[in-house]
């Protein structure tokens, strides 16, 4: 098992890939961090948001280049990876705005990582590993609890 920097990714998330674990740690981080400051203050960092995002591009493009590296179809996955950076760029200008409040969206973020790591993720996991049948298989076609997600539309 992947010891990890922050130790804030539970067990249960974790898809035994020591570099996509460690990424899914640093994101809670972040998140655990933000949610901490914005008890003493509404207002977000814009620079934390910001690497909040960028944290999740990379991330993203990480998960994006070990399905290709290891040759696995990763269409749908792609596209929710898409479909969430739309809507954390969205969320970023509605939080400047004063549109979207900093504490329900780290909530409901926190929450669809979470889904996202159990959807997507882990089955990626498993196909890196070698734990599933078919390395043509589809991945991640099911439908997403935060489909259309952080309370906004994209």
């Amino acid at each position: 098992m992947t010891e990890l920097a922050h130790g804030l990714l539970p067990i249960e998330l974790m898809i035994d890939h020591a570099e996509v674990d460690s990424q899914h740690d640093e994101i809670f981080s972040r998140i655990e961090a933000m949610k901490e400051s914005s008890l003493l203050s509404d207002a977000a960092s814009h620079d934390d948001v910001a690497s909040l995002i960028t944290c999740f591009a990379d991330h993203f493009a990480t998960e994006e280049r070990l399905a290709r590296e290891a040759g696995i179809e990763f269409s749908a996955h792609v596209r929710e990876h898409d479909q969430a950076l739309r809507l954390l760029n969205k969320a970023f200008v509605d939080l400047g705005s004063g549109r979207l409040d900093l504490r329900t969206f780290l909530r409901y973020l926190e929450f669809w990582f979470e889904q996202h790591i159990n959807e997507f993720d882990k089955p990626l996991g498993n196909r890196l590993s070698g734990r599933s049948s078919g390395a043509r298989m589809r991945h991640g076609d099911s439908s997403s609890v935060g489909r259309g997600g952080f309370g906004l539309n994209a």
